[in-house]
């Protein structure tokens, strides 16, 4: 009877301890989860890396075609709060772009503050030109931007599009400092074709833009947030947003994925996140 009572005993603390241990596992799986709040903090990061490339972009375009005569009105893609500085050295722009301490709000509703300095070479005849630029106290809706970009501005054609335009291949390695004092890095590389508005620089809202690419971010626990572009996003600069209005994005992060949908082309701020076959629409503005 004693033997008995032992192995019944044995048995029942075994079955204690894998109780346990299957319990953790399942608390592990969960924790790996990947939330709609990391995503639509993904999604902020996204933000500020469009409208600091369009600043760039911008600052470039207006460069180029400082003596050129618009067929029409000029509309202005930065606020006119932002002060700006050109200088020409060695060949070399530089253009410091100062929205100043109080802050700017551009034509997107985002608010920007502190500089942004962008270069590049003199030489306009060049069909590949490389801008790049680097930020002084620079804040995009409260969050701290550091690090360096560089973007490589050709004209040629794509299969998306036979007539000659700008394709920019960009390099991100950016820490982005949240208003709680978190640190999020971001590096990528992304692929951005103007496909329409190219002929008329001095109308910005007529642009339409078509993006693939990849990206991680490390989020302040260690997690690396990993994103790529199934299918093309496009941006259209009159639905004054700085995220796209078509397109997919596939995520994962520590074994587990997600499916981001940007819908189909309505002017808003929302999206579809599909995760274990069940789909939910989120609002990355929040």
């Amino acid at each position: 009877m004693k033997t008995k009572f032992l192995l019944l005993s044995t048995y029942i603390t075994m079955s204690f301890f894998i109780s346990c241990n299957s319990d953790e596992k399942t608390n592990d799986e969960t924790v790996a989860a990947i939330t709609n709040e990391e995503i639509i903090t993904n999604s902020k990061i996204d933000a500020s890396v469009e409208d600091v490339t369009n600043i760039a972009e911008d600052q470039f375009s207006s460069q180029l075609n400082v003596n050129a005569k618009p067929s029409g009105p000029i509309k202005n893609y930065l606020p006119s709060c932002a002060t700006i500085t050109t200088v020409l050295t060695n060949n070399t722009w530089t253009k410091t772009v100062d929205f100043g301490a109080e802050g700017c709000t551009l034509n997107n509703g985002n608010t920007v503050k502190g500089k942004m300095v962008v270069s590049f070479s003199n030489d306009f005849t060049s069909s590949t030109q490389t801008i790049s630029y680097t930020f002084e106290g620079f804040y995009h809706n409260d969050k701290k931007l550091q690090g360096s970009k560089s973007i490589v501005r050709t004209i040629k054609e794509t299969s998306l599009l036979v007539t000659p335009h700008p394709v920019s291949t960009a390099s991100i390695d950016l820490a982005i400092t949240f208003d709680d004092g978190k640190v999020y890095t971001r590096k990528g590389t992304l692929i951005k074709e103007m496909t329409s508005g190219y002929d008329t620089w001095f109308d910005w809202e007529d642009n339409v833009f078509v993006v693939t690419g990849s990206g991680t971010t490390t989020f302040p626990n260690g997690d690396t947030f990993s994103a790529e572009i199934t299918t093309p996003l496009e941006f259209n600069a009159s639905c004054r947003k700085s995220f796209a209005v078509k397109g997919i994005v596939s995520i994962t992060k520590n074994g587990a994925s997600a499916t981001l949908d940007y819908g189909n082309g309505e002017c808003d701020t929302l999206a579809t996140v599909t995760k274990d076959g069940v789909t939910e629409e989120v609002d990355l503005k929040k």
